[in-house]
C-alpha cells in the first residue's frame, strides 16, 4: 500500500505551496497559497482549478501546468492572474513533478513588477520632459514648437488629442495657437475670455479643471464634444515669470480617471510647455528654465539612487558614497569638466537595473546559488535597455552598463578587456569594491583600510585598471576615507 506523503512541513512557509492532480484537481494548499489565491481552503481542496476559476483553461499558465503533468517536468514561469474581483497579481511559478501530480512552489511579485512599471513610467515621462527641452532649444518658431510640444504630450500622457491656446493681454482672450490629434478643424475656432467656460475658468482661477463626463457637464463647444466623441476634459494654465502665457487643455475618447501623479506630470507639462513659449520671446529667460530643468533632472536621478538605497538596506548610503569618491577620482584622472557630470549621473544611476532583479535574490540573506547569480547579472544589461532610450542620459551610460567589467575580460556583460571599458566605468570599478570591502553587508564584516587596500592592490591587472589603482591609492592617501 502506497503511503500518501505528509506535506505538513510546508505548512509554515511564506512561499505559497500546492499539488495540483492529474486532472487539476487541489490537493494540497498550505497557508500562503490559499491567501494569494484570495479564496477559503474549503473552496479550493477537493476542487478542479476550472471549476474554481472558471477560463483558466485558455490561459497560458494552465497550458505549461498541463505540458508539465503529461509530459513530467518542471517549468518556471511569470504569470500575471486576474482575480474574480477585479484586481490582478503577478506571481513567480515553479512547477515540479511528484508522485501526485504537480508541486508549484508560488511567490507574489506584484510590487516588484508595479516597481520595474514605476520605473518605466517615469522614464517614459523624463524622455518626453527631454524632448520638448531639445523643441524648445531647436527652433524659434511657435508653430512648430507648439505642434512638437503636443505630440509629446499626446503620447506620453496616452490621451486622444491636445491644444494650446495662447493668451492676448490686448483682447483679454484665449486664441487657438496650435492642436494635435483632431478629427476635425472646429478647435481652431476657440476663442474665449477668461473666465468663459472651463477653458476660461482656468486661466482666471490659475488652477487645473477635469471634467470626467463632458456629456453630463455643459461645456461650451457642445459641437466640438459631438463632432469629436470626446469624453473626458483636463485643462491647465500655461504660468512663466507668474504671468498667464494661456492655457494647455487635454481630451479623451474614453473615459480617464487619473490619479495624483498623472494629474501633477500634466501640470508639470503644463509649465514646461510655459517657459517654452515664453522663452521664444526672451533668451535669457529660456537660459534660466533650461537650468532649472536640469536641476529638475538630477534631483530625478537622486531620487532614483535613494529609491534603491532604500530597496536594499544593507547598501544604504552606498550610492552617495560611491558618487563622491568617483567624481574626485575622475578629477584626478583629468576627465574634461564638461564630463563630469556625466561621471556623477552614472555613479547615482549604476545599479539602476537592479530594479529588474526580484526581491527574493537582491534581498536574499545568504550567497546566491548560480541560477540567481546568472539573473543578477543581467542588471548592467536591464540598466541599458531601459536608459539608452533617453539622449540626456546616454553619455551617463558607461558606469551603469560597464561597471562590472574586468581589465583581463572576465567581468561582465559584455566581456570588455584593458581599454575597451569606458574610463568612467574603470574608475567606479575599483571605488564601488573599495566601499563594498569597507562596509558591514550580511554575510561579511567590513574589513579594515590596510586589508581593502592591499586587496585593492593585488588586484591591479586583473580585476582593476593598474593605472587606475595608483591614483585611488594617491587618493585613499590625500582624503582618508573612513570604514563603516
Amino acid at each position: 500500500m502506497t503511503k500518501t506523503p505528509d506535506y505538513s512541513i510546508l505548512d509554515c512557509l511564506l512561499e505559497g505551496c500546492q499539488i495540483i492532480g492529474f486532472d487539476f484537481r487541489y490537493l494540497y494548499l498550505n497557508d500562503a497559497a490559499v491567501k494569494q489565491a484570495r479564496k477559503s481552503k474549503e473552496e479550493l481542496l477537493g476542487r478542479t482549478m476550472t471549476e474554481v476559476y472558471p477560463g483558466i483553461e485558455t490561459t497560458p499558465m494552465f497550458s505549461v501546468l498541463k505540458e508539465c503533468l503529461n509530459e513530467r517536468k518542471s517549468a518556471e514561469l511569470e504569470n500575471e492572474f486576474a482575480f474574480p474581483d477585479g484586481q490582478a497579481g503577478w506571481f513567480l511559478l515553479k512547477m515540479h513533478p511528484v508522485p501526485e501530480g504537480v508541486f508549484i512552489l508560488s511567490l507574489d511579485i506584484s510590487a516588484h513588477k508595479q516597481a520595474k512599471i514605476d520605473l518605466q513610467h517615469c522614464l517614459q515621462q523624463m524622455s518626453a520632459l527631454y524632448a520638448i527641452d531639445r523643441a524648445i532649444l531647436a527652433t524659434k518658431n511657435l508653430s512648430l514648437l507648439c505642434q512638437s510640444m503636443l505630440m509629446q504630450i499626446v503620447s506620453v500622457l496616452r490621451v486622444d488629442a491636445a491644444a494650446i491656446l495662447l493668451f492676448e493681454p490686448q483682447s483679454g482672450e484665449l486664441e487657438f495657437a496650435a492642436g494635435h490629434g483632431f478629427f476635425t478643424s472646429k478647435i481652431e475656432k476657440t476663442r474665449f475670455r477668461i473666465g468663459q467656460g472651463h477653458l476660461g475658468r482656468a486661466a482666471l482661477e490659475r488652477r487645473t479643471l477635469f471634467i470626467p463626463h463632458l456629456h453630463k457637464d455643459v461645456f461650451l463647444r457642445a459641437s466640438l464634444i459631438e463632432h469629436e466623441r470626446f469624453v473626458s476634459y483636463l485643462a491647465t494654465p500655461l504660468i512663466s515669470q507668474e504671468q498667464l502665457i494661456g492655457v494647455l487643455e487635454v481630451f479623451t475618447r474614453s473615459p480617464l480617471s487619473p490619479d495624483s501623479n498623472w494629474v501633477a506630470f500634466f501640470e508639470a507639462l503644463g509649465r514646461q510647455v510655459a517657459m517654452g513659449l515664453d522663452s521664444i520671446q526672451t533668451s535669457q529667460e529660456l537660459r534660466r528654465a533650461l537650468l532649472d530643468l536640469t536641476l529638475s533632472y538630477d534631483l530625478t536621478i537622486e531620487g532614483w539612487s535613494k529609491a534603491l538605497d532604500l530597496r536594499d538596506h544593507d547598501t544604504e548610503g552606498h550610492t552617495v558614497r560611491v558618487t563622491e569618491m568617483t567624481v574626485l577620482l575622475a578629477q584626478m584622472a583629468n576627465v574634461q569638466k564638461n564630463e563630469i557630470v556625466h561621471v556623477r549621473r552614472g555613479a547615482l544611476l549604476h545599479d539602476i537595473g537592479k530594479m529588474g532583479v526580484p526581491d527574493a535574490i537582491l534581498l536574499k540573506p545568504d550567497k546566491l546559488t548560480d541560477d540567481e547569480w546568472e539573473i543578477m547579472r543581467k542588471h548592467p544589461v536591464y540598466a541599458y535597455e531601459w536608459l539608452s532610450p533617453i539622449e540626456y542620459l546616454k553619455p551617463a551610460l558607461a558606469i551603469p552598463y560597464s561597471h562590472h567589467e574586468k581589465w583581463d575580460g572576465t567581468g561582465y556583460p559584455q566581456g570588455l578587456k584593458g581599454e575597451q571599458i569606458p574610463l568612467p566605468a574603470r574608475l567606479f570599478a575599483v571605488v564601488d569594491v573599495w566601499d563594498a570591502l569597507s562596509h558591514d553587508c550580511p554575510y561579511r564584516k567590513a574589513w579594515s583600510q590596510e586589508r581593502a587596500a592591499k586587496y585593492i592592490r593585488e588586484q591591479a591587472g586583473k580585476h582593476f585598471d593598474p593605472n587606475v589603482v595608483g591614483l585611488f591609492l594617491q587618493l585613499l592617501e590625500r582624503e582618508e576615507p573612513t570604514a563603516g
